[in-house]
């Protein structure tokens, strides 16, 4: 059966490769997972471009286990050299955007599902949830199905971590930053210059340490990334505008970080959005250990994913490398998906 499975879920992912599905485009490539659930006679709804489904003898008095992928993609960059729409293998790599972040990771689940689905006496119920709209956030993405789901144990959520262990994964905040000082003509004094009064808030964002430090994922991260100030060269400008990301560690929630720079820092700061949280699951929780016994490493993730709209216990695992993700001439080995398939099913085979 898993043979079967892998080789199928292997084609699956070449059409998906072929399929454009940019964030908010997936209206194509969620026929394809709608064609996979009606060829294994698996029931399953429909959510805007999400797809959920639940194992056969689901059973409301279980625990549930969330198994999540998306298959959005990025648009590709410029630095492409291979059709980005054209799965091809060479040198054992299938190439194609969308490969490695994350249809690999994907179909490796669904295949993880379809093994489990008409299983009886089962610890643990599953739900799956193919979702869109990952890779900018958007809202009618796997946040928009939250409210359809029954309470969650845990998640997997699949992203390429060369199937090790991400039990933590840094949280996001993008703060617009407002120093103001007094307009004036270039030609005369100022002693309220907007843009020179910026330089103590950048000391203060790139000095500023949170006391909190995760064992997983570190520090809280600020970084300035953008500046804007100005729009002629002989007007002082009336104020300076910078952009901040913050990563934030699980030892903080977003709004926590806000307090503390809305208190601290020299200049006015407004959030774009709180609700991308860092997330975690314990060390010592079932299925980690059952990883580690299988010679899987335990990591921070200092990426973004689905985990961060998730309230739950969380894991990131899946095929693929992170670092390949949105590069030029994406690619994921073949033999990435056979094992991951392979290591997901070991993996809950010990704790289901």
């Amino acid at each position: 059966m898993k043979e079967k499975l892998t080789t199928n879920a292997i084609e699956l992912l070449k059409k998906l490769i072929r399929t454009q599905s940019f964030s908010q485009e997936e209206g194509q490539t969620v026929l394809l997972i709608e064609n996979w659930f009606h060829s294994e006679k698996i029931l399953f709804e429909r959510s805007q471009n999400n797809i959920i489904a639940y194992n056969k003898y689901f059973d409301k008095r279980k625990p549930t286990i969330l198994l999540n992928s998306h298959h959005d993609t990025v648009k590709p960059n410029s630095a492409y050299t291979k059709d980005p729409f054209n799965p091809h293998v060479e040198d054992g790599k299938l190439y194609g955007l969308g490969s490695n972040d994350a249809g690999g990771c994907l179909v490796s689940l669904l295949a993880t599902f379809t093994y489990f689905y008409a299983r009886e006496n089962l610890k643990y119920n599953f739900v799956i949830v193919a979702s869109a709209e990952e890779e900018n956030s958007g809202r009618n993405g796997l946040n928009s199905t939250l409210p359809q789901l029954p309470e969650i144990a845990f998640a997997i959520v699949g992203e390429p971590t060369l199937m090790q262990l991400a039990i933590a994964e840094k949280g996001l905040v993008v703060f617009d930053a407002m120093v103001k000082g007094t307009p004036s003509h270039a030609a005369h004094p100022n002693e309220d210059n907007s843009i020179y009064k910026t330089i103590q808030s950048l000391e203060w964002f790139r000095d500023y340490t949170f006391k909190k430090v995760s064992s997983a994922l570190g520090e809280v991260k600020m970084t300035v990334t953008q500046i804007n100030a100005g729009t002629q060269h002989n007007v002082v400008p009336g104020h300076t505008d910078i952009v901040i990301d913050v990563r934030v560690n699980d030892k903080y929630s977003n709004q926590e970080v806000y307090d503390i720079i809305k208190e601290n820092a020299p200049c006015e700061v407004k959030p774009r959005s709180l609700r991308l949280n860092s997330s975690c699951i314990d060390e010592n929780h079932e299925i980690v250990k059952a990883g580690i016994e299988m010679g899987r490493k335990t990591y921070g993730s200092p990426t973004l994913s689905d985990q961060a709209v998730l309230s739950c216990q969380s894991l990131k695992l899946g095929p693929g490398d992170s670092k390949r993700s949105h590069s030029a001439d994406e690619f994921i080995f073949v033999t990435e998906i056979e094992e991951g398939i392979e290591l997901y099913i070991e993996l809950l085979e010990k704790i289901v």
